[in-house]
């Protein structure tokens, strides 16, 4: 088996164990972290997925203290790309969860100017709760409403200039 191969085949794996996720139920996501475990320790041991996906786990099954360690060592071994993005992601949010939203604030915002992809609502989105948790609600809708306003079938100019005035009224 190649290493691409081989790489290949651990993502499927990843990616099945994730799709399987609702099948283990609250009192056994221990079992499920397990599985999480048992795939990371196929990887080398300075590889940054291994920690980004423990961290993944531990936070999908209501830990997102033990999460914000292990996706900081996710992105200081290296995590970058659309894993990378999505640890910024899910970090924020965890950091926000156990009381430390301006650090998630810190974190997305310079997300914000990065190269734009499928997770930019999801930028948007978390950045806004941050904001929110720290009573910087009209900032928070305000990105939420332009993350929106492309979607919307009609009033797109509307809710892109309501989302602008938001945080930049007129004079």
């Amino acid at each position: 088996m190649t290493a691409e191969t081989a790489a290949a085949d651990w993502e499927e794996r990843v990616t099945a164990a994730w799709a399987g996720f609702d099948d283990h139920p609250q009192d056994r996501a221990a079992d499920f972290r397990a599985v999480i475990d048992g795939l990371v320790a196929e990887l080398p041991a300075d590889s940054p997925v291994g920690p980004f996906e423990q961290a993944c786990a531990w936070d999908s099954t209501g830990h997102s203290d033990k999460a914000v360690p292990l996706y900081r060592e996710a992105l200081a071994r290296g995590l970058d790309g659309y894993r990378g993005r999505r640890a910024k992601i899910q970090l924020s949010s965890s950091l926000r969860n156990i009381g430390q939203a301006e650090e998630g604030v810190k974190l997305l915002t310079p997300e914000l100017d990065g190269p734009s992809d499928e997770l930019d609502d999801a930028v948007r989105a978390t950045l806004a709760l941050c904001l929110a948790s720290l009573g910087r609600e009209r900032e928070g809708l305000s990105l939420v409403l332009g993350a929106l306003a492309p979607h919307l079938p009609r009033y797109q100019r509307s809710m892109a200039n309501y989302a602008r005035l938001l945080v930049a009224p007129e004079k």
